[in-house]
């Protein structure tokens, strides 16, 4: 449970960082403005014009009678709507780090060097379109696997008592590790760790992951709360991905609150690599 509480802390760090440096917040702000106009203007399509596409893609149950057409293509509607708005809580982090990459490479960097001993913050060395190629590449990749837990736990959720107790549960953890991943991706990709490294060395601490990411996948359930904690959000996750490599901070009270430190990390650029 400390790992946990470890986790929670750096996502508070990271929305006090944020809240002490405004015109990085201010700059912040508009990828996740920007995704969430897009993803509000498609569910509204979906709301205005899901019938007409269930009844399109449909066309078996033209026949039948009254009300058995009418229940079958309404729950379709319905289970379609569910599951736009579950597939837009899992990507929005993705779609609005994608959109952002550049105000979020800013505001990471910027804690790295607000933090470091030395003042310094690592740099990639990558040219910006290399970089948004590598993110939009691993965020797919993260989304296949999301989407495979998602379709599995809204299956396990038509168990009757477990399907609405259990399964939500469940859910907001995954989401908090996949959220968490997305995050520390900005700081760690800069370090060229790559995908395959960085979900090792998440595994490697999942109640940290999952003290940070849990509560996040829950206030990110509203749209609005997402944007606006989206900042401080990245920020935190630097804050943990340093935790993490066991980097130091230049402050005792900004050390890791688990007191943990990691050796044999991944080397840079070796997706094949494991923590020790």
């Amino acid at each position: 449970m400390r790992d946990f509480g470890a986790g929670f802390h750096y996502l508070v760090q990271g929305q006090r960082w944020v809240a002490k440096h405004g015109r990085q917040y201010g700059f912040g702000l508009l990828p996740g403005l920007i995704t969430l106009v897009l993803y509000a203007a498609a569910l509204t399509a979906l709301a205005l014009w899901g019938e007409d596409f269930t009844t399109w893609a449909t066309p078996f149950a033209d026949d039948w009678g009254s009300p058995w057409q009418g229940l079958f293509r309404g729950f379709l509607t319905v289970v379609l709507f569910a599951l736009a708005l579950a597939l837009s809580v899992l990507t929005f982090t993705a779609v609005t780090l994608l959109v952002g990459q550049p105000f979020y490479e800013s505001l990471s960097e910027r804690v790295d060097r607000d933090v470091s001993p030395d003042g310094t913050a690592p740099e990639s060395g990558l040219p910006l379109w290399r970089e948004l190629w590598i993110s939009g590449r691993d965020s797919l990749r993260i989304l296949v696997r999301a989407l495979v837990w998602g379709i599995l736990l809204f299956a396990l959720g038509f168990v009757p008592v477990v399907g609405q107790t259990v399964v939500p549960v469940v859910g907001f953890f995954v989401t908090g590790f996949f959220l968490t991943e997305e995050l520390t991706g900005v700081a760690l990709q800069r370090r060229r760790v790559e995908l395959r490294a960085r979900l090792a060395l998440l595994r490697s601490r999942k109640t940290l992951v999952w003290g940070f990411g849990t509560p996040l996948a829950v206030a990110f359930v509203v749209p609005f709360v997402a944007v606006f904690l989206m900042p401080g959000a990245v920020a935190g996750a630097t804050l943990m991905a340093r935790d993490l490599l066991g980097e130091r901070t230049g402050a005792p009270e900004e050390e890791s609150a688990a007191g943990h430190t990691h050796a044999g990390i991944p080397h840079p650029g070796d997706e094949g690599a494991a923590p020790a």
